[in-house]
């Protein structure tokens, strides 16, 4: 009988010491990217940044955030998702939806130039918005004098989850 309890909180020892690393590389992450975009770091950025991450390639309307963050002030969560974005951090992901969603960026992007022209695949069924980097938009020819500001590439559909 000992023993047993000795295994279950060696399990749970193992299992709090792996969230415990996991926090901490998530902490190191969100100060890395902070730094890297030239952002201050605040209790705010790092909440907002750590939903982005968990999210990873899906991304997430303004109500969402204010709904995982109900402490929010909502104008301080504005200022942050427009300085992230301004920062090359996040951009705006365009579906059928009518919400402005946000996801992060890839690596590639800076303040002075996104690098988001890629596919985003939205689907019908739960209204989840992934990122599909791997799938560019292409360059369109338009006629003479037009110039093209942005380009977006939504696929529509049922995802792998909603599929089962």
């Amino acid at each position: 009988m000992i023993s047993g309890w000795y295994n279950k909180k060696q399990y749970a020892s193992e299992a709090s010491l792996t969230l415990l690393y996991y926090l901490c590389k998530m902490n190191q992450t969100i100060v890395e990217l902070l730094q890297r975009h030239e952002l201050r770091k605040t209790a705010m950025r790092g909440e907002v940044l750590k939903i982005f991450l968990e999210a990873g390639k899906q991304a997430i309307t303004h109500p969402e955030l204010e709904r995982r963050l109900p402490d929010a002030d909502r104008i301080t969560l504005y200022r942050t998702l427009k300085a992230f974005e301004d920062k090359g951090l996040i951009h705006q992901v365009v579906d059928s939806g009518n919400a402005t969603k946000y996801a992060l960026c890839n690596d590639a992007c800076t303040e002075h130039q996104h690098h988001d022209e890629h596919a985003h695949f939205h689907c019908n069924d739960c209204g989840k918005t992934i990122c599909l980097d791997s799938i560019t938009t292409s360059t369109i020819q338009v006629p003479r004098g037009f110039k093209v500001q942005q380009t977006h590439l939504v696929l529509e559909g049922t995802c792998n989850n909603c599929d089962n």
